[in-house]
Protein backbone atom coordinates (compact mmCIF):
# COMPACT_ATOMS: atom_id res chain seq x y z
CA UNK A 1 0.00 0.00 0.00
CA UNK A 2 1.24 3.60 -0.61
CA UNK A 3 -0.88 6.81 0.26
CA UNK A 4 0.63 10.26 -0.77
CA UNK A 5 0.40 14.08 -0.44
CA UNK A 6 1.00 16.66 -2.46
CA UNK A 7 2.65 20.12 -1.07
CA UNK A 8 3.45 22.91 -3.45
CA UNK A 9 5.01 25.97 -2.21
CA UNK A 10 5.59 29.32 -4.17
CA UNK A 11 7.80 32.60 -2.34
CA UNK A 12 10.61 32.59 -0.22
CA UNK A 13 10.54 30.85 3.23
CA UNK A 14 9.01 33.02 5.27
CA UNK A 15 6.87 35.23 2.77
CA UNK A 16 6.03 32.25 0.63
CA UNK A 17 2.40 30.43 0.83
CA UNK A 18 2.13 26.68 0.44
CA UNK A 19 -0.80 23.90 -0.39
CA UNK A 20 -1.40 20.79 0.75
CA UNK A 21 -3.58 18.08 -0.93
CA UNK A 22 -3.92 14.47 0.18
CA UNK A 23 -4.37 11.45 -2.00
CA UNK A 24 -7.94 11.21 -0.37
CA UNK A 25 -8.31 14.69 -0.75
CA UNK A 26 -9.33 15.13 2.48
CA UNK A 27 -6.68 17.92 2.63
CA UNK A 28 -7.31 19.93 -0.80
CA UNK A 29 -5.01 22.89 -1.15
CA UNK A 30 -4.89 23.38 2.28
CA UNK A 31 -2.74 26.33 3.38
CA UNK A 32 0.39 26.43 5.18
CA UNK A 33 2.72 29.00 5.50
CA UNK A 34 6.10 30.33 7.95
CA UNK A 35 3.14 32.30 10.13
CA UNK A 36 1.13 28.79 10.83
CA UNK A 37 4.12 27.09 11.53
CA UNK A 38 5.99 29.79 14.33
CA UNK A 39 2.91 31.62 15.85
CA UNK A 40 -1.12 30.57 15.31
CA UNK A 41 -1.58 32.24 12.01
CA UNK A 42 -4.35 30.29 10.15
CA UNK A 43 -3.57 27.12 7.63
CA UNK A 44 -1.54 24.11 9.24
CA UNK A 45 2.05 23.19 9.68
CA UNK A 46 4.31 19.65 9.38
CA UNK A 47 4.07 19.28 13.16
CA UNK A 48 0.18 19.88 12.83
CA UNK A 49 -0.10 17.11 10.48
CA UNK A 50 2.52 14.53 12.33
CA UNK A 51 0.67 15.61 15.93
CA UNK A 52 -2.68 14.00 13.88
CA UNK A 53 -1.19 11.19 11.77
CA UNK A 54 0.04 10.61 15.69
CA UNK A 55 -3.27 10.33 17.80
CA UNK A 56 -5.34 9.14 14.66
CA UNK A 57 -2.55 5.79 14.43
CA UNK A 58 -2.79 5.48 18.22
CA UNK A 59 -5.87 5.52 18.67
CA UNK A 60 -6.93 2.92 15.84
CA UNK A 61 -3.94 0.42 17.19
CA UNK A 62 -5.64 0.54 20.64
CA UNK A 63 -8.80 0.11 19.28
CA UNK A 64 -7.55 -3.41 17.36
CA UNK A 65 -5.76 -4.32 20.80
CA UNK A 66 -8.82 -4.05 22.64
CA UNK A 67 -10.82 -6.13 20.07
CA UNK A 68 -8.18 -8.32 20.18
CA UNK A 69 -8.44 -8.60 23.88
CA UNK A 70 -12.12 -8.91 23.90
CA UNK A 71 -12.99 -5.62 24.85
CA UNK A 72 -14.85 -2.85 22.67
CA UNK A 73 -14.74 0.64 23.40
CA UNK A 74 -17.65 2.57 23.49
CA UNK A 75 -15.23 6.05 23.08
CA UNK A 76 -11.30 6.87 22.68
CA UNK A 77 -10.18 10.55 22.44
CA UNK A 78 -6.69 11.06 22.12
CA UNK A 79 -4.57 14.50 21.77
CA UNK A 80 -1.00 14.74 20.36
CA UNK A 81 1.32 17.53 21.61
CA UNK A 82 3.83 17.33 18.78
CA UNK A 83 7.12 19.29 20.58
CA UNK A 84 9.66 21.25 18.20
CA UNK A 85 12.91 22.97 19.38
CA UNK A 86 15.47 24.02 17.24
CA UNK A 87 13.80 23.43 14.36
CA UNK A 88 13.66 19.71 15.26
CA UNK A 89 10.65 17.64 16.50
CA UNK A 90 11.58 15.74 19.27
CA UNK A 91 8.51 14.75 21.40
CA UNK A 92 5.19 13.64 21.16
CA UNK A 93 3.11 13.46 24.30
CA UNK A 94 -0.13 11.36 23.87
CA UNK A 95 -3.16 12.03 25.94
CA UNK A 96 -5.82 9.58 26.19
CA UNK A 97 -8.94 9.26 27.48
CA UNK A 98 -11.79 6.36 26.84
CA UNK A 99 -14.68 5.10 28.28
CA UNK A 100 -14.36 1.09 27.76
CA UNK A 101 -16.93 -1.27 30.04
CA UNK A 102 -15.72 -3.85 32.16
CA UNK A 103 -12.01 -3.10 31.80
CA UNK A 104 -9.35 -2.58 34.51
CA UNK A 105 -7.23 0.43 34.47
CA UNK A 106 -4.19 -2.18 34.85
CA UNK A 107 -5.17 -3.53 31.60
CA UNK A 108 -5.70 -0.44 30.00
CA UNK A 109 -2.63 0.99 30.89
CA UNK A 110 -1.28 -2.47 29.62
CA UNK A 111 -3.11 -2.15 25.94
CA UNK A 112 -2.73 1.68 25.41
CA UNK A 113 1.24 1.56 25.98
CA UNK A 114 1.53 -1.47 23.22
CA UNK A 115 -0.64 0.82 20.99
CA UNK A 116 1.84 3.47 22.23
CA UNK A 117 4.45 1.42 20.96
CA UNK A 118 3.84 -0.65 17.75
CA UNK A 119 1.41 1.67 16.02
CA UNK A 120 3.02 2.73 12.62
CA UNK A 121 3.18 6.57 13.28
CA UNK A 122 5.20 5.57 16.59
CA UNK A 123 7.19 3.35 14.74
CA UNK A 124 8.36 5.65 12.27
CA UNK A 125 9.01 8.43 14.42
CA UNK A 126 12.54 9.02 16.44
CA UNK A 127 11.81 11.10 18.88
CA UNK A 128 10.90 10.07 22.56
CA UNK A 129 6.97 9.32 22.98
CA UNK A 130 5.49 9.89 26.62
CA UNK A 131 1.98 9.22 27.24
CA UNK A 132 -1.02 9.70 30.05
CA UNK A 133 -3.68 7.27 29.58
CA UNK A 134 -7.18 7.70 32.15
CA UNK A 135 -9.80 5.31 31.76
CA UNK A 136 -13.25 7.44 32.63
CA UNK A 137 -15.33 4.08 33.16
CA UNK A 138 -14.59 1.35 34.51
CA UNK A 139 -16.43 -1.66 35.94
CA UNK A 140 -13.59 -3.35 37.18
CA UNK A 141 -10.97 -1.93 39.75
Amino acid sequence: MIRSSIAIWKGSGKEGTGFITSQSHALEETTYTWKSRSSNDKGTNPEELIAAAHAACFTMKLSFLLNDAGFTADSIETKSEVTAEGGVITHSHLIVKANIPDLSQQKFEELANKAKDTCPVSRALFLSITMKATLTKSVLV
